[in-house]
This record gives structure tokens, C-alpha cells and sequence, in this order.
């Protein structure tokens, strides 16, 4: 016998019968024992109406990040994986598809720039291509008028990352 652990549709049912005060402090207790849930919890109390302000927050963070990136590929690749885990978060936190797609194009943009491009390093090279990859993906699961206006900034990307990059070929994006 161990500790039983309730599915989300029971929690959401025994949540409905709770009064202000209760419901208080199981946030207060949940925020208290994980940096997430009060990351999140501050996100959804006093940034989620505004989800522009908040990516370009982020892509802040973001390029404060890519500033401090060392120069050696290991350290490089592990400074990337730091930047995706924290563009991964904020993601979840919004759960919105376009802002994920325009974090990513952002990470995208900001590796073409700060990134050694001459590395034989492949796993800073599959840093790139993945989020890429990815990028693509979910901008063809957008709807059309949502497609348009991402698929012409990815595009400039991929451009950009073909002229300057030799292992990559915009044909295996575009």
C-alpha cells in the first residue's frame, strides 16, 4: 500500500468545493515547496493578461544570456541547453504556440549570431538544427492567417543561417 495520488479530474472537482480562504492556502502551501509552481504562480497572478511584455521579457533574459555564452564548444552546448531549458519553462508557463514559435526564432536568431558557426562540435550543432526543425513543426500546426505571419520570419532565418552556416541547407527547412 502506498500514498494514493489523485488524477487531475478528482483534484478539479474536490477544488470546486473549497472557499476562498482554503483555496488560498493550498497556493500559498504549493508555491512554498517548488521554485516553479511559484513561478508559475506569479505568472498566472500578475503576467499572464499581458503575453507580449512577457516574451519580450524573456527574449531579454534571453540575450543577457547569449552575451555570457563561453566561446568553447562544450561549454557552449551546455550554455545553449541552459537557455532552451529556460525558453522551454516560460513556454509551458504561457502555453501559447505563437509565443513559443517566436522564442524560438529568437533563440534561432541569437545562436546565428553568438555561436562559433565553424564548430565541428556536433552537438552544438544539433542545438540549431533541432530547434529548427521544431520551429517548423509547430508552425505548420498554426492555423493559415497565424502560418503567414510566422513562415516569413522563420524564412529569414533559415535564409540567414544558409548564407552564413555550411552545414546547414534551407532545403531541409523551407
Amino acid at each position: 500500500m502506498g500514498v494514493n495520488t489523485y488524477n487531475l479530474q478528482a483534484i478539479k472537482k474536490e477544488l470546486q468545493h473549497l472557499s476562498g480562504p482554503q483555496m488560498a492556502d493550498l497556493c500559498l502551501r504549493l508555491a512554498k515547496y517548488k521554485k516553479e509552481n511559484k513561478e508559475l504562480l506569479s505568472y498566472l497572478m500578475f503576467e499572464a493578461d499581458n503575453d507580449t511584455v512577457y516574451t519580450e521579457n524573456v527574449k531579454q533574459e534571453v540575450d543577457g544570456m547569449f552575451g555570457s555564452l563561453l566561446k568553447h564548444s562544450y561549454y557552449a552546448a551546455k550554455g545553449l541547453r541552459k537557455i532552451l531549458k529556460l525558453i522551454n519553462k516560460h513556454v509551458k508557463f504561457m502555453a501559447s504556440k505563437p509565443a513559443e514559435i517566436e522564442l524560438l526564432i529568437h533563440y534561432c536568431r541569437n545562436y546565428i549570431q553568438h555561436v562559433d558557426l565553424r564548430t565541428g562540435y556536433k552537438p552544438l550543432r544539433q542545438l540549431l538544427i533541432k530547434q529548427l526543425e521544431k520551429t517548423s513543426k509547430l508552425i505548420g500546426a498554426l492555423h493559415e492567417d497565424l502560418q503567414f505571419d510566422h513562415r516569413h520570419e522563420f524564412e529569414s532565418v533559415v535564409q540567414q543561417a544558409d548564407e552564413k552556416i555550411s552545414w546547414i541547407d534551407k532545403r531541409d527547412f523551407v
